[in-house]
């Protein structure tokens, strides 16, 4: 942590240096001395501390200075940092504006000059203010701020990026803290959301490509070729990534949001095998890649692939900044996320209320809160379980007739124990209403058509799964609903077989059409929807890598 700050501001240059001199002579060991010779450049300064975040303990203000005064340099001053000490140093025959000092501004104490010698003088006072300051003080958060609106879009989307990037942050709401408008009006044109790091420096409005290279996230490879590349870094994609490289495989992995995948997202899973108290999903995501990263996997987050083609045994790949990167194969583990839906109102509001997935990142805005959650499978049940936590009601809208079909009857039985948690079946949502921010929820009953509003801030929807297929379209075949089809599924695509499979040899259990590329995960036809099952399949299709290389190479 920065030295506490001591800031000494004076018009008489010899009296500054003096002032400052003697500071630094006892307190220079534990204190950072700062000096300014008028008011305006001290508030300047103060500014520029306030934006990185060091802490100011006292503020030792001469009160005769042209343009502003002590106790008018005090006023603005105590609006950047509220709690920090303030003397005023006066002569005699200011002790009047000492005393409405006092008053106006909450002084501290005030010291006639001169004060030598500053033994007797000026350190016993000083040492009981800082005192008096230390018994208080609590050290500021050193890493990322995030100041910003809750119901901007761009403010959920630079939230949800750090959380499941594993990047600590402080989120500061302008509508809610003091110290996030201070921040923002230190900071020269802020836009909101504003990213300021440790050392001060802002970012206005950040793309997530601009905060990963400002964090220093990997975004681009170190090397044109791989043995193995896999798309897609969910827990199939991450077991893969373990093992390949595990078996000596120079691999790399390429993730367009954030290691994890939708599972990442999860607020509690219970039942994957070795945790017995379960474990959250952002916790399962940084022990895997801390695992891959041991073994020398390349992590390129966020990134994605455009495009994929062949050249003979090679597999290229266009990533999104135009590079390019080949393998002699390919893991496809690319996930599927959340389906949107077509409901009148929602799109409008999203990020601004509604939210698909993100149970983590917004849980605490929604203390004491009415939350409601759309679905009913296991995502869905442990988002309301965590939700409950915070909210005053949680209220998960099913369109069946139970949650028995869909979740697991562990989350079930938490769900019937929990007080604060109703579960609403045969309802689904028709409208969504509000003016900048999500305000009201139109419901309906599918089975007596009856309507009702409810008043609603927030809105979290897990439903459905679309998987991220279409840009291989024409190149590996798919269901009608875009999951890839793999080994003997192959057959099942009504395309005859000779235009389907290439190869004299049979396809690998999870080899697509094109030889050398493999599906696991959410993402594959017939998959079973579980983390465990991703696990498994991310892990057995590395042999499978293993038998194809040892043809090709």
């Amino acid at each position: 942590m920065a030295k506490p700050i001591i800031f000494t501001v004076d018009d008489d240059l010899d009296v500054l240096q003096a002032i400052a001199r003697d500071l630094r002579r006892h307190y220079g060991e534990h204190y950072r001395v700062m000096r300014a010779s008028s008011g305006a450049v001290a508030f300047e300064a103060l500014q520029q501390v306030v934006q990185r975040g060091d802490p100011v303990a006292l503020l030792l203000v001469d009160q005769r200075m042209p343009e502003m005064s002590g106790v008018e340099f005090l006023e603005q001053a105590i609006k950047l940092v509220p709690d920090v000490k303030r003397a005023l140093l006066t002569a005699y025959s200011d002790t009047d504006a000492a005393i409405r000092a006092i008053n106006e501004v909450g002084l501290d104490y005030y010291l006639m000059k001169p004060w030598d010698p500053p033994e007797e003088n000026l350190y016993p006072v000083i040492d009981d203010l800082l005192a008096d300051w230390q018994a208080n003080f609590r050290p500021p958060f050193e890493g990322i701020r995030v100041v910003g609106d809750r119901w901007n879009p761009q403010s959920h989307e630079i939230k949800d990026f750090l959380a499941r990037n594993q990047i600590p942050y402080r989120w500061l709401d302008v509508e809610r803290s003091e110290e996030a408008r201070t921040l923002a009006g230190c900071v020269t044109q802020a836009k909101l959301p504003l990213v300021l790091f440790p050392d001060g420096e802002p970012l206005r409005q950040p793309s997530t490509a601009e905060l990963a290279t400002r964090i220093g996230l990997q975004t681009t490879a170190a090397k044109p070729f791989y043995d193995l590349v896999i798309v897609g870094g969910g827990p199939a994609g991450l077991a893969a990534a373990v093992y390949g490289a595990s078996e000596g495989l120079h691999t790399v992995l390429i993730e367009r949001e954030a290691p994890g995948g939708q599972a990442g997202t999860s607020s509690r899973i219970e039942n994957y095998l070795g945790f017995p108290v379960g474990l959250s999903g952002s916790d399962l995501a940084r022990r895997a890649v801390s695992q891959a990263r041991r073994f020398g996997v390349e992590i390129l987050t966020p990134q994605s692939v455009q495009s994929l083609r062949t050249d003979n045994d090679y597999r290229l790949l266009t990533l999104s900044d135009g590079s390019e990167i080949s393998a002699h194969a390919v893991i496809l583990a690319l996930g599927v996320s959340w389906r949107r839906l077509d409901t009148t109102g929602l799109e409008q509001f999203t990020g601004a209320g509604v939210y698909y997935g993100a149970a983590q990142t917004e849980a605490l805005a929604c203390e004491g809160e009415d939350v409601y959650i759309i679905g009913g499978a296991n995502s869905a049940g442990q988002a309301a379980m965590n939700f409950a936590k915070y909210a005053k009601s949680v209220t998960m809208l099913v369109r069946g007739d139970s949650l028995t079909r869909s979740m697991s009857q562990y989350l079930i039985d938490q769900i019937a124990a929990t007080d604060n948690i109703t579960v609403q079946t045969h309802t689904s949502v028709i409208e969504a209403k509000g003016g900048t921010q999500l305000e009201a929820l139109v419901l309906q009953n599918a089975i007596t058509g009856a309507t009702e509003t409810v008043p609603a801030q927030s809105l979290f929807i897990f439903i459905g799964a679309t998987p991220h297929t279409d840009w291989l379209e024409d190149l590996v075949q798919r269901d009608a609903r875009g999951y890839l089809l793999t080994g003997p599924d192959l057959g099942s695509s009504g395309v005859p077989p000779h235009q389907v499979w290439s190869q004299e040899r049979p396809p690998f259990l999870l080899e697509t059409s094109l030889p050398g590329v493999f599906a696991v995960g959410d993402v594959r036809c017939g998959s079973i929807k579980r983390v465990a099952s991703g696990v498994g399949e991310g892990s057995i299709c590395v042999q499978f890598v293993h038998q194809y290389l040892g043809a090709v190479r």
